[in-house]
């Protein structure tokens, strides 16, 4: 009991101002709550104003085209959640008649929705008890208790969701979710935490023990894979270009690159231009220069894409119908907007 009313007498008196925060609508939590998966505050905030101006229901966001919330959604990265929320936002206006579930073991069969973000709605709008567990709880209470269990094993997700719940206070479990939240982010920081100033310091093992740089324990992440990417920027004599939508289950699902061609190494423009596949997107002649002189090392979770970008000037190309005025309609990738931001400087 004392952990929790400590935490919660810390929030009360150090709680971010964030619009969410204001509201219980179920719909503007659960966006918060998606944004806000693998993404800082700081970042999310904006696309969260954004989204919710835009959409300011669930009805808007479900009637929405699918490449439109893409579009907003870029640079926030992870696009299957953009996916996922626009899936579940259709349930939930067609199937739901617009009403949000109100229970954890309901909340937990849309589409994207984890124990995680279940857990959060089902607590701060239906004051159901059901513990979170993030990053930053799992931070919290390793070092609180002193638990070294991996936090990312089989066994460490079960044991810290049972001791969360354990804790949560049942009276308010959305404000004592809120607080072990924001006490990991803002003062059991992963790096520089504040124990000088901690309420918990006097009962914390970690601190007694000096294990504050050790805990959490994760175990040995999987391999990062390569893969080395070569993007046709394609330049016809009427100023068209070909942009063309990712397909399949892979990275980017639902959004637009330039034709690509994926090697197993880097390429030199000789090696590029020996390829099958660059004869076959291009059977005419054409210049071919590459933009950036040093690859850009792209970093996703589990792989890092090694790219550089070609800018192939040609008379004309069949499947060239887009005119590069009109290439910021679409949503693309991070690294594609990037490219052409720096692409419209040189220009």
């Amino acid at each position: 009991m004392k952990f929790s009313n400590t935490l919660i007498y810390w929030y009360l008196q150090n709680n971010r101002e964030l619009p969410w925060r204001k509201t219980k609508n179920p719909y503007f939590i659960w966006l918060s709550e998606i944004m806000l998966q693998q993404t800082r505050v700081a970042q999310g905030l904006s696309y969260y104003l954004k989204f919710t101006s835009s959409f300011p229901t669930v009805f808007d966001l479900a009637n929405a085209d699918e490449s439109t919330v893409l579009k907003m959604w870029q640079g926030l990265g992870y696009y299957s959640r953009a996916r996922n929320l626009h899936y579940s936002a259709k349930v939930i206006a067609n199937e739901l008649n617009g009403e949000f579930p109100s229970t954890y073991k309901e909340i937990i069969k849309l589409k994207g929705i984890g124990d995680y973000t279940a857990s959060a709605i089902a607590s701060i709008c239906f004051n159901e008890p059901a513990a979170v567990v993030d990053g930053n709880v799992y931070r919290v209470l390793s070092r609180y208790y002193g638990i070294n269990t991996p936090i990312n094993s089989t066994k460490g997700i079960k044991e810290f969701k049972i001791l969360a719940q354990s804790l949560i206070d049942t009276k308010q479990p959305g404000t004592f979710n809120q607080a072990i939240m924001d006490f990991g982010a803002l003062h059991c920081k992963p790096q520089n935490p504040l124990c000088d100033s901690c309420p918990l310091a006097d009962s914390c093992v970690a601190l007694e023990k000096k294990l504050t740089k050790e805990l959490p324990i994760k175990e040995k992440k999987i391999k990062i894979k390569k893969r080395f990417f070569n993007f046709m920027v394609i330049k016809t004599q009427d100023n068209k270009t070909i942009i063309e939508e990712r397909k399949g289950k892979g990275i980017w699902q639902g959004l637009y690159q330039f034709p690509l061609i994926e090697s197993n190494k880097n390429l030199n423009k000789e090696d590029l231009i020996a390829t099958d596949d660059f004869k076959n997107l291009f059977p005419d002649e054409t210049t071919i220069s590459l933009f950036n002189q040093k690859e850009i090392v792209h970093k996703l979770s589990h792989q890092h894409l090694y790219t550089q970008f070609w800018i192939v000037e040609t008379n004309k190309h069949k499947n060239a119908t887009t005119l590069w005025q009109n290439i910021q309609d679409f949503p693309v990738p991070i690294l594609i907007a990037n490219f052409l931001e720096a692409f419209d400087v040189k220009k």
